[in-house]
């Protein structure tokens, strides 16, 4: 029986470009890339920009759960002939490729520390709305593993 580690966590000399769902990786770091400017813009001008912020968090919220439902739909899917597991498919434990993880993890912590230091500095300004943002990375990463995840395929149920 092949490892399911040696399938899925990528060999330090390969390319970190070869892999699937580069799509969904690039999506996560202009999600990313649009927090970090609105957020930064509506800390330094909350009451000019704050709503801007808002708008922006509010819109990848949705887009997060929207892509988080599509992923745990099709991990349930797949979960008829596979072994899902919650950490392999949401968080992307030993299923995808070590850039990969890396990536989106990477992706949803700076969301995560950039959304709760923006709330943290304008508490009560639309600013803070932007604690919403983080459902983008989350989403994101359980859309790839749902679509693109490694996982062993279940037991037939018969004794060897």
């Amino acid at each position: 029986m092949t490892d399911r580690a040696d399938a899925s966590d990528a060999d330090e000399t390969d390319d970190p470009e070869d892999h699937q769902g580069p799509g969904i990786v690039n999506a996560s770091f202009a999600g990313t890339g649009a927090l970090v400017v609105t957020a930064g813009l509506g800390v330094l001008a909350p009451d000019d920009l704050g709503t801007f912020t808002a708008i922006t968090s509010g819109a990848l919220f949705v887009a997060g759960v929207v892509a988080f439902l599509w992923g745990y739909a099709n991990g349930v899917v797949r979960s008829r002939e596979e072994k899902v597991t919650l950490g392999g498919l949401f968080f992307l434990s030993h299923t995808a490729p070590r850039v990969v993880r890396f990536r989106l993890r990477l992706a949803l912590v700076v969301q995560i520390v950039l959304a709760t230091l923006a709330a943290a500095i304008r508490p009560y300004t639309a600013v803070a709305f932007a604690v919403l943002a983080p459902m983008f990375g989350l989403g994101l990463m359980a859309l790839w593993g749902a679509r693109f995840g490694t996982f062993f395929p279940k037991d037939d149920g018969k004794l060897v």
